[in-house]
């Protein structure tokens, strides 16, 4: 009877822990999903603004000191936010381009994110971003493109 109740209640601690784990798991499994969701949206007016030519969302979602950097048409860009802002309202909306995220990688406060952009203003771009979070919002601290064909 002593062996029987002492493996029960060694069953119920096994039982215990397995079950805090799983919870634990499901936690971080949601909090995950939730930074990607979250990185996503720091990129949301960027995408948005390729179809608009409203920029303006650069401000909030960039910070100040971001830079960008490429080659478009033989011309080496090294642009601040707010020169990117201004060029591309310049460029204007591109309503039929489509964009899409490639893939996010994050650890802790620091993300990656490939952007892949078809005909924006007749172009293809590859964007690689990247952002850090600071204050619990996820912002984009710099940009490196690739114009394909059109480097």
């Amino acid at each position: 009877m002593k062996k029987a109740s002492y493996l029960a209640f060694l069953m119920l601690g096994v039982l215990l822990h397995v079950n805090a784990q799983n919870q634990n798991v499901m936690n971080n499994s949601e909090q995950s999903f939730r930074e990607y969701q979250a990185i996503e949206n720091a990129l949301r007016s960027y995408m948005e603004s390729a179809k608009t030519g409203d920029a303006s969302g650069y401000a909030e979602d960039w910070y100040e000191h971001t830079r960008v950097v490429g080659s478009l048409d033989g011309q080496f860009y090294n642009i601040s936010r707010d020169e990117t802002i201004a060029f591309a309202e310049q460029l204007g909306g591109s309503p039929a381009v489509e964009s899409r995220i490639a893939w996010i990688d994050y650890q802790g406060n620091a993300a990656v994110v490939r952007l892949e952009s078809l005909n924006w203003g007749g172009v293809r771009y590859t964007d690689f971003f990247i952002l850090s979070k600071a204050e619990g919002k996820w912002k984009v601290s710099g940009k490196v493109f690739d114009a394909h064909e059109r480097n």
